[in-house]
């Protein structure tokens, strides 16, 4: 006779009020998808050499028309919140300390992969998509590639396009604003 296993999913409400009790530490490394608590990858030197490059180049060139997020989380309906490790999210003069940050927010997303390539791709690539983030780019520093997703659909981005050192591209939200993939990978 076969198990079947149920599994408990959490609400972003259920996640919050682990941190709060300290269910979760204050460090933890953690992210919620699709109401599972998902441990992430340690941040090496590479990592956040590339995520400093690009809030470097974003913040003085989106001022006062976005937000640069960094490392930060964004709701993603009722059990969700992934932290993407740079957002462009559109601007409110509160900065979202009223409300969440949610897909309506997120002009682009920016994920930078050493070690987590393949959970980026397979996992918060689908999810971003379904919940119609317009641009979501991939920094992949083991393979010097930058891969870029647009025109999101309920089962994946419709475009997926795969830059290399030399080459340019701008943000959807940002047509005049060109960003060369050696300054996101170094």
């Amino acid at each position: 006779m076969a198990v079947e296993l149920n599994r408990h999913r959490f609400t972003r409400s259920d996640y919050h009020r682990m941190a709060q009790t300290g269910i979760l530490a204050p460090d933890s490394r953690v992210e919620l998808i699709d109401g599972e608590i998902i441990e992430m990858s340690p941040i090496g030197s590479r990592h956040m050499a590339a995520v400093d490059r690009l809030n470097d180049f974003f913040a003085p060139r989106v001022h006062g028309a976005a937000i640069v997020r960094t490392q930060g989380s964004i709701a993603l309906s009722n059990n969700g919140e992934p932290e993407p490790d740079v957002a462009l999210l559109r601007f409110r003069d509160d900065f979202y300390a009223l409300a969440p940050a949610t897909e309506q927010a997120a002009l682009l997303l920016v994920e930078v992969a050493d070690s987590s390539e393949e959970y980026d791709r397979l996992t918060k690539a689908p999810l971003y998509a379904r919940y119609g983030i317009p641009e979501l780019r991939i920094a992949n520093l083991n393979r010097d590639q930058l891969v870029v997703y647009r025109d999101p659909a309920p089962d994946g981005y419709a475009t997926v396009r795969m830059l290399r050192r030399g080459e340019s591209i701008s943000p959807l939200a940002f047509p005049d604003l060109s960003i060369n993939v050696d300054g996101i990978l170094g």
